[in-house]
C-alpha cells in the first residue's frame, strides 16, 4: 500500500507536469488554466491525504492486523484513484472517491487506535 501510494503521488505529479507543458504554465506559477488548476488540486489533495493515511495504515498494520490494513489500504488507494480520475474529468463528480477514501481512513484510524489501546491494557 505504501508503494502504491508513492506511485499514485508520482502519477499526480506527472499529470501536473504534463498540464504545465500543455497549457504553458511556467514554474513557479501554480495557476493559469482551469485544467492545470484541477491537476494541481488533485496533486495537493492527494499529498495532503497521503501524509495522514500512511501513519494510520502502519499503526493499524502493526497493532491490529496487517491483512485488514491491506484491505482498507487498498480501498483507500482505489478510492483516491477514483477521486483523481473523476476530479480530472468533472470536478463535481469527485465526491464518491472522497467519501470512500475517508471511510477507509476512518476505519484505519479507529482500528489503529484500538490496537494501540489494547496493547497498552494487556
Amino acid at each position: 500500500m505504501t508503494l502504491g501510494t508513492s506511485l499514485l503521488l508520482f502519477a499526480c505529479t506527472a499529470y501536473v507536469g504534463r498540464c504545465r507543458i500543455k497549457f504553458g504554465i511556467k514554474a513557479p506559477a501554480v495557476s493559469g488554466h482551469p485544467q492545470f488548476d484541477i491537476a494541481y488540486r488533485i496533486q495537493s489533495n492527494t499529498l495532503e491525504n497521503s501524509v495522514a493515511f500512511l501513519p494510520v495504515l502502519w499503526v493499524f498494520a502493526l497493532n491490529l492486523s496487517s491483512q485488514w490494513a491491506t484491505v482498507f489500504g487498498a480501498g483507500w488507494l482505489a478510492a483516491r484513484v477514483w477521486y483523481a480520475l473523476a476530479y480530472a474529468r468533472q470536478p463535481q463528480a469527485r465526491a464518491g472517491g472522497f467519501v470512500l477514501s475517508m471511510l477507509c481512513f476512518a476505519a484505519l484510524g479507529l482500528g489503529g487506535a484500538w490496537g494501540v489501546l489494547r496493547g497498552l491494557l494487556v
